[in-house]
């Protein structure tokens, strides 16, 4: 095989075709989704624990529920990325993306557009639109396999 034809099928972070590289983005994908679950299903009941008897008011607003939901999700994607070995700058960017649609969407909430239901479901599908961004505007770090990403502190 010629040079030419050899560069243009691997790449430089040793995912070998144009498939190997979408399904190493999908499973990217997939797994950051199981890991939202499982920050839901671990930091959601400690949430209810934490507050059930509290009577602040600010509890009640529609805003928080979205916001907490967000977070759950947030730290067990957090967590996954950074066993992975994801640099720091790919987790904030990943975290960034997924507050996006829930505090986009607060405004509309404010001006009685929608409602903390509304929020609450808009969000999340934003959400899964927003963190496929960066994963598809650096291929690099998301198109590979985990064993190509270096930790760093």
């Amino acid at each position: 095989m010629d040079r030419t034809a050899s560069s243009r099928t691997t790449s430089t972070a040793g995912t070998t075709s144009t498939a190997g590289r979408a399904r190493a983005l999908a499973v990217h994908y997939v797994q950051m989704l199981l890991a939202m679950g499982a920050g839901m299903l671990l930091l959601l009941p400690a949430w209810a624990l934490a507050t059930r008897d509290l009577s602040a008011a600010w509890l009640a607003r529609p805003e928080v529920p979205p916001l907490v939901m967000a977070t759950a999700m947030t730290a067990g994607t957090v967590v996954w990325m950074r066993l992975r070995r994801h640099g720091w700058r790919d987790v904030v960017e990943m975290s960034a993306s997924m507050y996006l649609g829930s505090v986009a969407l607060l405004p509309l909430l404010w001006l009685g557009m929608l409602d903390g239901d509304g929020v609450m479901a808009l969000g999340h599908l934003l959400m899964l639109v927003a963190m496929a961004v960066p994963m598809l505007a650096r291929p690099e770090v998301y198109a590979v396999t985990h064993r190509h990403h270096r930790s760093t502190a």
